[in-house]
């Protein structure tokens, strides 16, 4: 066929006709047709996003979605229950096919977890995840700052939500991001307009956007901004924000709170009903304000709940229950090296004793037990033993004061 002669093999156009023709070996096809081909393609990816969402995404019933929080996280269960609801309804409302005729929107959930440090807030976060079959990322709030200063800018949170989805944007656009750490940006004084507080309520203003549902220009590989960089456009109206931090103190917000209504003999009465040891309980939104964060960012995380703090029952049932428990773990390691691993009530008792001395909470029992075994994991491999059973006496030379110190230190 001659030059002059060639013509696009969908819609018979002769090359003069067209702007842009491409051949194959067989077969030739012009620049209007790759135009509607696209469009084509496009339009049929938007059709079946919903479907592709309701086949990948394992969404449960909430009592379905605590009963597998059960399986990796000891007690808790009202927590558990608020973030099973939670989750529910921001995932129903995604697969929820949009309707003309129904004008009613339903605005996420974001999520707000205030308990002390070891208590599980990142375990509830990635628990939840795993069983969704969504990307999950976390991130520290200490290192943000407002942009332009040392640190980190607020769109870096995106970043690390799409490398955990591999940079897929539809997978990421449905995600679960876990801000760790909130408490650490709250305000540094009652009155913002004294100083500049670029690491505090400066983080808080910049989260807003994110928190509410908006179009970002994320930078792909992280780090600064600046003009000739290319970015991607992430829209976080369908992410789900989940954010946790100790809140130190925050008890004697509380507390103050709780004073403040009592007046004459029968409020007094009353007070006896409250529990000292867990005040986290009778948290409100206002005391979160009173601590330092600011009211638009409290209204954007509307559900808030406490983590109880972990009593020595519950720290033992963490230890060997749970279907990720620590023993069960060492038992695995062990069992690599043909050794059989076994210990003790009396051991693990002390264990838990010692993480309670020194307020090591559940990450702490890790630490205890890393000191406690790492001579046997050392020796063993090479020595053909073929048995290891820890007792307390074998506990109690391990842990010696010297290592006790060191702990407690690093706690």
């Amino acid at each position: 066929m001659a030059k002059e002669n060639l013509e696009c093999s969908f819609c018979g156009r002769k090359k003069p006709e067209t702007n842009l023709l491409i051949a194959g070996l067989d077969a030739h096809i012009c620049d209007r047709c790759i135009e509607q081909a696209h469009g084509i393609v496009a339009e049929e990816s938007k059709q079946t996003k919903t479907n592709d969402l309701s086949s990948e995404l394992v969404l449960k019933k909430p009592q379905e979605i605590k009963e597998f929080l059960d399986t990796f996280i000891i007690g808790q269960d009202r927590t558990k229950k608020v973030m099973s609801v939670a989750v529910y309804n921001h995932y129903k409302r995604l697969l929820q096919p949009s309707s003309k005729e129904d004008d009613i929107e339903i605005q996420k959930s974001n999520i707000i977890m205030v308990g002390q440090t070891g208590t599980g807030k990142t375990l509830m976060a990635k628990t939840i995840a795993k069983l969704l079959n969504v990307p999950l990322a976390i991130v520290d709030a200490t290192v943000l700052t407002e942009a332009g200063y040392v640190g980190e800018d607020v769109e870096s949170i995106l970043t690390r939500l799409l490398q955990a989805a591999d940079y897929n944007l539809e997978k990421a656009e449905r995600g679960i991001v876990f801000i760790d750490e909130i408490d650490k940006i709250a305000r540094k004084g009652d009155n913002p307009s004294i100083t500049r507080d670029v690491s505090g309520e400066g983080v808080q203003q910049g989260l807003l956007k994110l928190l509410e549902g908006t179009v970002v220009n994320v930078p792909p590989k992280g780090g600064r901004k600046h003009p000739d960089q290319k970015f991607i456009e992430v829209n976080t109206e369908n992410i789900l924000f989940i954010a946790g931090g100790a809140f130190d103190g925050i008890e004697r917000a509380i507390t103050k709170r709780l004073n403040m209504q009592a007046v004459g003999y029968s409020a007094s009465k009353s007070d006896s009903f409250l529990d000292d040891s867990n005040l986290l309980q009778y948290i409100i939104p206002r005391d979160l304000k009173d601590f330092g964060l600011i009211p638009e960012i409290i209204g954007r995380l509307p559900v808030l709940t406490h983590m109880n703090p972990l009593d020595k029952k519950t720290l033992r049932a963490i230890l060997t229950e749970p279907k990720n428990a620590i023993i069960k773990q060492y038992e695995k390691l062990f069992a690599m090296d043909d050794i059989t691993f076994t210990i003790t009530d009396q051991a693990l008792d002390y264990i838990v004793e010692k993480a309670i001395e020194y307020k090591l909470g559940a990450r702490g029992l890790r630490s205890l037990c890393e000191a406690i075994f790492t001579d046997a994991m050392f020796e063993m491999p090479s020595t053909g033993d073929e048995n290891f059973k820890v007792t307390k006496p074998y506990a109690e030379e391990m842990l010696s004061h010297d290592t006790i110190k060191k702990l407690k230190a690093v706690s």
